[in-house]
């Protein structure tokens, strides 16, 4: 039986981690039936967290590995989507391998931490490079995947990786507020120039998720705190967010466009 995605290719960015929406978005959707880009910065393998380093985890490699392991073809490719010429070498080398682009997944986003201290104690060039990933780099990936997809003339799907923290203001982080309310008005915005081109653009907005992203959390009073948040009592995992995605990217999502949904637990946010 043929599978939803059979013979599309998706562009997945930031997926080189063993817990992260990435990597999970990925083999959704080649289990779906697509080839897929699999991207990443190229992280030193000294700072993998110890799950990784015990199982000789090779970073997109890994991901790319799960992904034909399912059936489905993977290239990849070491990049950072805040860069012009990166974003190019991206298309190109996409194009080559595959004909075609169908699927953009912008999960890529900066290091957790840095930018979660006061506005008055901000380092500017943290929180321009925060912006300049998370915003920017959605926004030069859309724009050169959007240009493949219009002229392949069959629509398309645009997927940016947002955040709970794009719908309402917390202290102590100015900056990735800053940064997910942007996205989201990004995407809205280029929802409805491409609408007519069949192309849908969303945002997913993941609460607290299980990742190695949030490591840096640790799991103790903190994390706990933040459960009590949560209706449903936990936090969400990476393959609960990929299955939003792969629905997303699916023909059954065909007339949601502009949305920017939340999968959270049933957390309760201003707006």
């Amino acid at each position: 039986m043929k599978k939803e995605l059979e013979g599309k290719v998706a562009i997945v960015t930031g997926a080189g981690r063993l817990r992260g929406i990435g990597r999970a978005s990925a083999v959704t959707l080649a289990s779906m039936g697509a080839n897929v880009v699999v991207t990443g910065t190229g992280r030193d393998p000294e700072t993998f967290p110890e799950d990784e380093k015990s199982i000789d985890w090779k970073d997109i490699e890994s991901t790319a590995e799960q992904v034909k392991k399912i059936g489905s073809k993977a290239k990849t490719v070491i990049m950072d989507i805040s860069k012009e010429e990166d974003v190019e070498k991206m298309i190109e080398e996409t194009i080559n391998e595959f004909g075609r682009i169908d699927i953009l997944v912008n999960n890529a986003a900066p290091p957790y931490g840095e930018d979660r201290v006061p506005v008055v104690e901000v380092d500017n060039e943290i929180f321009k490079k925060v912006l300049f990933v998370k915003v920017y780099g959605s926004y030069l990936c859309s724009k050169a995947a959007a240009k493949v997809m219009i002229a392949q003339g069959e629509g398309g799907r645009i997927i940016n990786i947002s955040s709970s923290a794009g719908k309402e203001g917390n202290p102590r982080m100015a900056a990735y507020n800053a940064a997910n309310f942007g996205l989201e008005g990004f995407s809205q915005s280029l929802a409805k120039e491409l609408a007519l081109e069949k192309i849908t653009v969303n945002c997913v907005c993941p609460g607290q998720t299980e990742t190695s992203r949030l490591d840096p959390l640790g799991r103790g009073a903190l994390w706990k705190s933040k459960l009590e948040s949560i209706p449903m009592g936990r936090v969400g995992t990476d393959e609960e967010v990929a299955d939003l995605i792969g629905f997303l990217a699916s023909d059954k999502a065909r007339f949601i466009t502009g949305q920017a949904i939340n999968i959270n637990g049933g957390s309760i946010t201003s707006r």
